[in-house]
């Protein structure tokens, strides 16, 4: 196993008003016992709501956090004691945050990376050469990092995150904020990197097309506490949530009458339907440009926040049975 973490937990210390002039020191579990392996060569998504202890648990892993107990080995190295060795080891991408140096070139900022790294030359150069090609970087690597879009920005950090080969990538959203090209360009990037390197990624996002385009496996954490781990197709199975069709009509009409699905909502010509878990999406699609004079039609997956909150309505411990 690359990645190995047992009964995992992290505290931190809170104040709390207890009172109108008094407060009280609390201890709150942002992790709670969390146990998981992956295999080399594994994309697995890591999901929950906000606050859940996604972050938290990459920043064990990465060496940011100490856990406060269990067991936590990343390559086979303890973070916590072993960052530096470890950081040979890894890369890492914060959706929100840039490790390019702002003021710098992108070029430039890849080539202190190169230094502080003490990658050899050549594999460097043969590294940037093929990131440059997969993820188009040719047209702004001269471009100081302030002034590149926030797709490109994102292009540059997978790039610092991969120039040296490490044999494992964390993600935290990193696609967040972008446009759907981007998006696109990212995903396509990482899985060419896991197909044609064996690069091992954990990934936490709130985007569930992230999740299906990459990952065969996923886990779900709430309130620090790891509820299910296992196949996504099996876990939407479980939340039984419905998807929406959002149709485009030619001018405004009443409410849409379609079998099975119901109208939640109408803005001008647009309306928006449920269409309940098990219900074919195609023979309503069917039924619907029959009789509507449409422009457009999309369907929706659920949300993940809609996703996990329907499954934890339904009772924590129905998730629980899949971890292992």
């Amino acid at each position: 196993m690359i990645i190995e973490v047992r009964d995992a937990a992290k505290s931190f210390p809170v104040r709390r008003r207890a009172g109108r002039f008094r407060r009280v020191r609390e201890q709150v579990r942002a992790v709670d016992r969390v146990s998981f392996a992956i295999q080399p060569g594994e994309i697995v998504g890591y999901i929950g709501p906000n606050g859940a202890g996604k972050s938290t648990t990459i920043k064990m892993l990465t060496g940011i956090l100490t856990p406060s107990a269990g067991h936590v080995r990343v390559a086979g190295l303890d973070p916590a004691r072993q960052r530096m060795r470890l950081a040979r080891r890894i890369g890492v991408v914060f959706g929100q945050r840039t490790t390019l140096w702002w003021d710098l070139p992108l070029r430039d900022s890849l080539s202190l990376l190169r230094h502080m790294y003490r990658i050899d030359r050549d594999r460097y150069a043969a590294n940037l050469a093929a990131f440059t090609e997969l993820l188009d970087l040719g047209p702004f690597l001269d471009t100081p990092v302030r002034q590149l879009s926030l797709g490109q920005r994102m292009r540059g950090d997978l790039t610092a995150a991969l120039l040296h080969d490490p044999p494992i990538l964390f993600l935290d959203e990193p696609t967040i904020g972008l446009d759907v090209v981007s998006k696109a360009a990212v995903r396509g990037f990482l899985e060419r990197i896991n197909a044609e390197r064996g690069t091992t990624i954990l990934l936490t996002t709130h985007d569930l097309d992230d999740i299906e385009r990459l990952c065969r496996r996923v886990m779900v954490i709430d309130q620090g506490r790891l509820a299910y781990d296992g196949d996504l197709a099996e876990l939407r199975a479980r939340a039984a949530t419905p998807r929406t069709l959002v149709v485009d009509l030619a001018r405004p009409a009443p409410p849409l009458t379609a079998d099975g699905a119901s109208v939640t909502r109408v803005d001008g010509p647009r309306q928006w339907l449920a269409v309940p878990p098990g219900s074919s999406a195609a023979a309503l699609i069917a039924d619907i440009t029959a009789r509507y004079e449409v422009v457009d039609i999309a369907l929706r997956e659920p949300d993940i926040e809609d996703v996990i909150h329907q499954l934890y309505r339904q009772g924590l411990s129905t998730l629980e049975d899949s971890v292992p």
